[in-house]
């Protein structure tokens, strides 16, 4: 006798009516899949990066030892892919890669030991890798040594993919926009008000400059005129911002006892530091008044938008140009986390119609 589930039939959605059981149960079905694929995925990246890097050590070594010249790696592309021509990554280009991308690494792996980095053995090499490129995909891993001159700067990506789950596209601006030599080099008071690890992290997501060539303006503009380009554009800023900003508003109301209403330029919320964010616009130099403003609108927001669970709130300042010096006098003696970076905008300004009809 035919097993009956064995004859082809038509399936369709009707003929079960789901319950709630059955659509918790899927749910969690879907979950345990996709997570599945994850696990899988890095599973995969994880092996091939540990051949690349034990491919990376023998070319050079067979390069060294028979004095091999370039054209080798062009033979070494051929034999392997005909061999494996499903296999992606044994294209010439890949292959220089692999080579550039181990002696990147391994040449470091003297000082990486003697700073707590974690490393590991890889199978059948003779070197140990580091243990955070394991985290990174290898398309990553390709911008970074590419654009990166130091090993430092390199630990800072590959870091930074880790930690914000970066595509290739994100970490691409990152490292165009020069983040890791901008990072931490905002002038602030954050170690005399603010705790660790807040501390560390404050410091850590305010940079300088801030790369605001997204947008265009004319040669006059205004605080408003920039503050309306922003939230224009505020993906774009946010983006310039950094991971874990979120846009509360802009001009938000903050009204005091006596009755009276003042307004900050942009508020946000951080959601690592857990604190409001206030930043003020201003398109001349810095001057110390502004600190007191400042001071007075991150007073406010502690008041009148922090929560049970928020952090301090802290406030940046970005101005058009800062005298260092002046910078930091103005923040001796103040109590409230502050901030001050410059901005950057585009070198080439609209010009207006009115300068038009004066130049004409």
């Amino acid at each position: 006798m035919a097993d009956k589930n064995n004859i082809p039939q038509f399936v369709n959605s009707d003929s079960f009516m789901a319950d709630k059981n059955y659509v918790k149960w899927l749910s969690d079905l879907k979950k345990r899949f996709r997570m599945s694929q994850l696990k899988a995925a890095v599973t995969v990246n994880t092996e091939m990066l540990k051949f690349y890097w034990s491919l990376g050590e023998d070319i050079c070594e067979k390069q060294k030892q028979y004095k091999w010249g370039a054209n080798f790696m062009k033979r070494l592309s051929l034999d392997l892919r005909a061999e494996f021509p499903q296999a992606e990554g044994f294209s010439w280009s890949n292959l220089y890669k692999i080579r550039k991308w181990y002696l990147f690494y391994s040449s470091q792996i003297e000082f990486l030991y003697q700073a707590g980095t974690k490393l590991q053995k890889v199978d059948n090499a003779t070197a140990p890798m580091l243990d955070l490129l394991l985290c990174v995909p290898w398309r990553h891993q390709t911008v970074i040594v590419s654009k990166c001159a130091t090993i430092n700067a390199a630990l800072f990506y590959l870091n930074k993919v880790v930690e914000n789950n970066m595509s290739r596209t994100e970490l691409e601006y990152v490292v165009k926009a020069q983040l890791y030599e901008h990072t931490g080099k905002a002038l602030n008071n954050f170690d005399v008000t603010l705790p660790q690890p807040q501390n560390a992290l404050a410091t850590e997501i305010i940079k300088d400059p801030y790369k605001l060539d997204f947008f265009s303006l004319p040669s006059k503009f205004s605080e408003m005129d920039l503050e309306n380009k922003l939230a224009t554009n505020i993906t774009r800023f946010l983006l310039e911002l950094g991971k874990g900003f979120a846009y509360v508003g802009r001009q938000m109301e903050l009204d005091t006892p006596s009755g009276k209403s003042y307004f900050p330029d942009m508020v946000f919320y951080h959601t690592r530091l857990k604190c409001y964010v206030v930043i003020e616009l201003k398109v001349v130099d810095f001057m110390p008044e502004f600190v007191g403003k400042l001071n007075f609108y991150v007073s406010a927001a502690d008041e009148l938008l922090r929560g049970e669970g928020d952090n301090p709130s802290i406030g940046i300042l970005l101005c058009k140009d800062k005298d260092s010096s002046v910078v930091e006098w103005s923040l001796r003696g103040i109590t409230t986390p502050l901030g001050v970076a410059s901005y950057q905008l585009q070198e080439v300004y609209e010009r207006t119609l009115l300068e038009m009809t004066q130049q004409g």
